[in-house]
């Protein structure tokens, strides 16, 4: 059956109107206030960011919700991406590979103990993100310097956990699937081996671990869908 993902014709309802946006096709879900716009799923749409307009990907249809998250506004989509919008973010993923080469052989030249996880543009090309790991805390200065004086653009250095860079770098579970992390979960949750006994799964270290060395997300996600239905 065909998805109906038009929003003039979805239901109407009393409450708050969401559309699902992946800012980047590995990156989490976050929902966007669609105000009068028509988003369909897979369409491109400009929205409003932290630092200016973003560009994303619309990955669920429009729904009414009772409440959001922190009862903060949404951010709202401003347009649909038009062809310039697609060339801008076509090329920035060019322009990451080149800036995430070039970080990378600066870290090298000053043997900083990091490893390097990923790049990211923002829309408007004045602030560039990139993600790294490390068992330390690192003193980075000298490489935001080196950074800034070649891309000229604010730079962001983010350390992230070992959840995150599994979820960065994605790749497939055990059960053959895509992460859950790198696909649908908008955030991590606690997992526990209570979980794992309650849903009658072997307490086998090696079958129950994700490519992160953590639980799996998917036992937490699995005792929430059980206890829904209790």
């Amino acid at each position: 059956m065909e998805e109906n993902n038009n929003i003039e014709t979805a239901p109407l309802k009393e409450g708050i109107k969401i559309v699902g946006i992946r800012s980047r096709d590995r990156g989490v879900i976050v929902h966007f206030d669609p105000q009068d716009i028509i988003a369909r799923v897979g369409d491109y749409v400009v929205t409003e960011g932290e630092y200016g307009e973003e560009i994303g990907r619309v990955v669920s249809p429009p729904r009414y919700v009772l409440k959001v998250l922190n009862n903060k506004p949404l951010k709202k989509i401003l347009r649909t991406a038009v062809s310039d919008d697609l060339q801008k973010l076509e090329s920035h993923s060019k322009m990451e590979q080149e800036a995430f080469s070039y970080c990378n052989e600066r870290i090298s030249d000053r043997r900083l103990q990091m490893k390097l996880i990923d790049v990211e543009f923002s829309f408007n090309e004045s602030r560039i993100s990139f993600y790294f790991s490390a068992d330390t805390r690192i003193d980075f200065r000298e490489l935001v310097k080196d950074l800034a004086y070649k891309f000229n653009a604010r730079i962001e250095l983010r350390q992230v956990g070992i959840r995150d860079e599994a979820r960065m770098i994605s790749g497939f579970g055990t059960c053959g699937r895509p992460l859950c992390c790198a696909t649908f979960l908008k955030e991590f949750t606690t997992v526990s081996i209570k979980m794992a006994r309650e849903q009658g799964i072997v307490i086998n270290p090696v079958k129950i671990s994700g490519m992160c060395g953590r639980l799996m997300c998917c036992i937490a996600y699995e005792q929430g869908s059980k206890n829904d239905k209790r």
